[in-house]
């Protein structure tokens, strides 16, 4: 293979999903620690695809779910819980966070969430701003959350690549990256874009310009695209040629149009949403999830129909005009539509700490206006719903043979407000165990700020 032609396939692919190491600037370093077998027993399990199973037992071996229902035969050195009286899950995962770029505490220094310096920064990396000696990570674990995607923020149309994050401790953000996760690309329309921009008299300064804006730079990534499909043609051809020059920004974009990252587009409206999966049509790419989606129940139909998730706060609104028309029956509404998929997020440092509660409030709003919500249906919104919007569905999410042994044991029902996290696995490593003081884990940072026993770290 000549040089040129490896440059192109480096200008490709640069930071996508499942490339060797050598054509990612910033791979994953991220390696499960030696694990040993451990059986949980007669546990109710809650599998993440919808199913119940009640006494039943989990058995994890080499950092993946080996068995569920009824275990194997017991390596003589396997860990054997009593899951009497508890329930199991899949470690939550919250598909849109800002810990790390918002880190606490807080304040200008440390708020690396929002590049707000021009309306389209789609060659921005969130986790170019993670600073993973946040203590609000392992405050997350606690809450059961054993994977989160880092999202830039919202004040321009294009935000940036957001990052799919092991929740573990790590001295570089690549040592929490999620092996193999596609990255997203954050876009926002609505009052946010506009808003910061119509404040300084640039564009956008109106929906009318948030779509303008989108739009030409399509426009501008397909044009790049032909540059890079032709060269490539002239080297199949043999002939000596220059390559394009690179583009961090549209390098994001033509990503998308490949179908190599994922789109998550923080939108409230529900015309505006409508409006979005136009501009998706028109220029051949694919919206993975709305964020936020406040208004996500008024064309729950038309979500299940392209496949298309929402995700929701379980009673956030108010806060701005978009998010006036909001109903806690959000989420369920686009549950109950025919293929439909919810999921809730945080968005929130607080939030994630109670993805568990934050969901069960969304299952019992659907209940009261009458719609059948089954438990073990619902806590597809924080598994197996968010693990597929992630590109992450064939890894984790879901307990089945096979796959990562990212499990959650809790006290009671994660729906109650009584449960709590009693044992936490991430690729079958044991992170935390309530009744074990020295699995608590503490930021490198926290540890040398916070006195030990002078910190209540129980969400």
């Amino acid at each position: 293979m000549t040089h040129e032609r490896v440059l192109l396939l480096l200008i490709l692919c640069v930071g996508l999903a499942g490339l060797p190491a050598a054509a990612d600037p910033f791979p994953s370093r991220y390696a499960p620690p030696p694990s040993g077998p451990v059986l949980i027993r007669n546990a109710t399990v809650f599998t993440g695809d919808g199913e119940r199973l009640e006494g039943a037992d989990v058995m994890l071996q080499g950092g993946r779910i080996e068995a569920v229902g009824s275990a194997p035969e017991v390596p003589a050195d396997a860990t054997v819980i009593d899951g009497s009286g508890r329930y199991l899950t899949p470690g939550l995962i919250d598909v849109h966070s800002h810990l790390g770029n918002y880190p606490a505490p807080g304040g200008a220094a440390v708020a690396d969430g929002n590049e707000l310096t021009s309306p389209n920064t789609a060659g921005v990396w969130a986790e170019h701003g993670v600073w993973p000696q946040d203590p609000q990570f392992p405050l997350a674990l606690l809450g059961g959350v054993t994977t989160l995607h880092v999202l830039p923020g919202s004040g321009n149309l294009f935000g940036g690549r957001g990052v799919t994050l092991k929740n573990v401790p790590g001295r570089s953000v690549q040592d929490m990256k999620f092996p193999g996760a596609p990255h997203s690309l954050k876009m926002a329309c609505g009052e946010n874009p506009k808003r910061v921009y119509g404040a300084r008299n640039q564009m956008p300064g109106s929906r009318m310009g948030n779509l303008f804006g989108q739009r030409n730079a399509w426009i501008q990534a397909q044009n790049y695209q032909r540059k890079l499909e032709a060269y490539e043609r002239a080297l199949d051809n043999g002939e000596e040629v220059d390559p394009p020059d690179r583009d961090l920004t549209l390098e994001t974009l033509a990503g998308v149009l490949r179908g190599e990252i994922l789109v998550h587009n923080h939108c409230y409206r529900a015309d505006e949403m409508m409006l979005m999966l136009d501009v998706a049509r028109e220029f051949g790419y694919r919206i993975t999830a709305f964020h936020h989606a406040t208004e996500a129940y008024k064309i729950a139909d038309v979500l299940a129909e392209e496949s298309v998730c929402a995700a929701v706060w379980s009673d956030w609104w108010g806060f701005k005009i978009e998010a006036i028309d909001a109903i806690e029956e959000n989420a369920a509404l686009v549950h109950a539509a025919e293929g439909g998929c919810a999921i809730v997020h945080s968005d929130s440092p607080r939030d994630i700490q109670r993805l568990n509660q934050e969901a069960a409030k969304a299952v019992m709003a659907g209940r009261r206006m009458g719609l059948t919500i089954d438990d073990a249906d619902a806590i597809r919104w924080l598994t197996g719903n968010a693990a597929k919007v992630l590109g992450i569905g064939e890894e984790t999410g879901v307990l089945r043979p096979g796959l990562a042994a990212d499990v959650v044991l809790w006290s009671h029902n994660p729906f109650s407000v009584y449960a709590r996290t009693e044992m936490i696995w991430i690729d079958g490593a044991l992170r935390f165990d309530r009744g074990d003081p020295t699995t608590r884990w503490r930021t490198d940072f926290d540890l040398g700020l916070t006195p030990a026993g002078q910190r209540e770290d129980t969400p």
